[in-house]
């Protein structure tokens, strides 16, 4: 880990919550908004949100799995979102979603007017800002967990 963090203080908590509380505490908020208050389905949220995990190398975010009301999606599905061009696991919108997360990752000024008509064949446009914005905080925040050396000590609070 890069940061030096107090004695018996969790790395993550610290950081995110202690560290820089004007902006920590804010943050982490935005972060719980996306997985709290995100209209996507599981499967498209989940293909991007690991498409950009992958990216990252974000060891934690990696293994996590969103559940949604006792569901999550089936074992092998990371490996489905790493072959997005070839699997046949991912419906149209996931695949999207993890080939706009990839691009929005690594090419974002290489998105062009072909991605942009797939994703509005299927996607509305409150949608694809929202799915968007997921891709800003987990691209972001994922990197700074990793940047950090946290992805390692990172645990999610209940409640």
């Amino acid at each position: 880990m890069f940061i030096d963090v107090p004695d018996g203080k969790h790395p993550v908590m610290y950081v995110w919550g202690e560290l820089v509380p004007g902006i920590g505490p804010v943050a982490a908020k935005f972060s719980q908004a996306v997985y709290e208050r995100s209209t996507l389905g599981l499967p498209e949220f989940e293909a991007a949100r690991l498409r950009i995990a992958q990216i990252n190398g974000c060891v934690f975010c990696q293994d996590w799995r969103t559940d949604r009301d006792g569901q999550t999606v089936e074992d092998g599905f990371d490996v489905a979102v790493a072959e997005w061009r070839t699997s046949p696991v991912l419906d149209e919108r996931s695949r999207l979603a993890a080939e706009y997360a990839e691009r929005y990752a690594l090419d974002h000024h290489g998105i062009d007017d072909g991605l942009w008509n797939r994703l509005r064949a299927v996607y509305e446009d409150r949608e694809l800002v929202e799915l968007t914005m997921c891709l800003g905080c987990w691209l972001g925040f994922g990197r700074l967990n990793h940047v950090f050396g946290l992805d390692t000590a990172c645990t999610l609070p209940h409640g």
